[in-house]
């Protein structure tokens, strides 16, 4: 455990250190969101932070490699070198697109390839948890291993709306799945309790806490498309990880239920994410309009709406990215019937903080202040 502490921290300091560096570099090359009617923040702010994030993770896989602790994660460079590589893609595409505004079909051939070539490292979901393992043909693998990662990118895109919003509901999600993978290595691996999954996820908490100083309300920073689509990289990249390294054969009867259905977790902590774009793109597609078109209707936006103040409306996000990620991550340890029971109180909490008598008591933003600087 301390060795996954001790990488993740040094992506925190890596990605702290860097953000200014980042944000020089948006300035000088024009990566700026403008305030624009229909947007939160008051002041043109410099996007790119996906660069100094990137940074973090590097660094800190590099620092990672040293460790003897962690030798045999990177005794098979090629899945290290897959996500490395894939996110160097990602976060050179979001480049581009915070400083030139990349139209959507550009952006998406972008991201498959990215995908493409995490899969073609090795990084290949090859099991479904539906209903059992199944398994599937080559080019099966293939398929949903970059449909799983494009979508991972875009639904964190799509929810990276407010002040510190992506950057904290990752963190928390990510430190949900960074337990889980853990305690489920020391239960299936009573020797070795090094593990590629663990060790990428506890990088990611470490860059999304040395970017939020710099990211929380009000932001001296975006993160832009560099930051969001490389956490929606980095986080389907562990998930599928976890899928092909837990033996169901060493699985004790405890743990069966989350060993056999890895990807629930990722989805709770992509829950959000993914729920937002999924009644974005329906919204939009029965309205006529473009997937892709711009609106004030994001989940985030209803909660300002709704009359929270722009941090209670963050600070709600994070509670139900809590409550629904370590519910799943609890599966490791306790019963379900404990976890169901935990589970339910916290999403009475969740629901209470966002209808509750504190509605309201904030600044309720005007209705051109419902949409914030994203792209979707």
């Amino acid at each position: 455990m301390r060795t996954y502490l001790l990488v993740a921290v040094i992506a925190a300091v890596v990605t702290y250190l860097t953000t200014p560096l980042a944000r020089w570099c948006a300035l000088r090359w024009g990566a700026i969101t403008a305030v624009r009617d229909r947007d939160v923040h008051a002041i043109p702010t410099p996007r790119l932070g996906g660069m100094a994030m990137f940074a973090g993770l590097l660094v800190a896989l590099l620092m990672g490699s040293q460790l003897a602790f962690l030798e045999p994660v990177y005794a098979n460079p090629r899945p290290i070198f897959g996500i490395v590589g894939g996110a160097a893609l990602v976060c050179a595409l979001g480049v581009a697109d915070d400083i030139w505004d990349l139209d959507w079909l550009t952006k998406l051939m972008g991201q498959v390839l990215a995908a493409g070539f995490l899969a073609w490292q090795g990084v290949l979901l090859y099991t479904l948890p539906i209903g059992g393992v199944l398994s599937g043909s080559a080019r099966t693998a293939v398929f949903v291993t970059v449909v799983s990662v494009v979508v991972a990118m875009n639904a964190v895109n799509f929810v990276d709306g407010l002040d510190g919003l992506a950057a904290g509901v990752l963190a928390i999600g990510g430190a949900a799945f960074f337990l889980y993978a853990y305690l489920l290595t020391q239960n299936t691996s009573r020797d070795d309790y090094s593990n590629l999954a663990t060790l990428v996820v506890g990088v990611m908490v470490g860059v999304c806490v040395g970017f939020l100083p710099h990211n929380l309300y009000p932001a001296r920073i975006f993160m832009g498309d560099s930051g969001s689509m490389l956490l929606g990289f980095v986080m389907a990249a562990a998930a599928i990880v976890v899928t092909g390294q837990i033996d169901p054969a060493a699985v004790v009867d405890r743990v069966r239920f989350p060993a056999y259905v890895p990807i629930l977790l990722p989805v709770a902590v992509l829950v959000l994410p993914l729920l937002d774009m999924g009644l974005a793109i329906l919204r939009r597609v029965l309205q006529g309009k473009s997937p892709f078109h711009p609106d004030r209707l994001h989940l985030h936006h209803r909660l300002l709406a709704l009359g929270h103040s722009h941090r209670r409306a963050v600070l709600i996000m994070y509670v139900w990215t809590a409550v629904l990620a370590f519910g799943v991550a609890a599966l490791a340890v306790l019963s379900t019937t404990t976890v169901l029971v935990a589970t339910g109180v916290g999403v009475v909490v969740a629901t209470a903080l966002t209808l509750g008598p504190l509605r309201g008591s904030g600044r309720a933003p005007v209705p051109d202040e419902a949409e914030h600087a994203t792209r979707t």
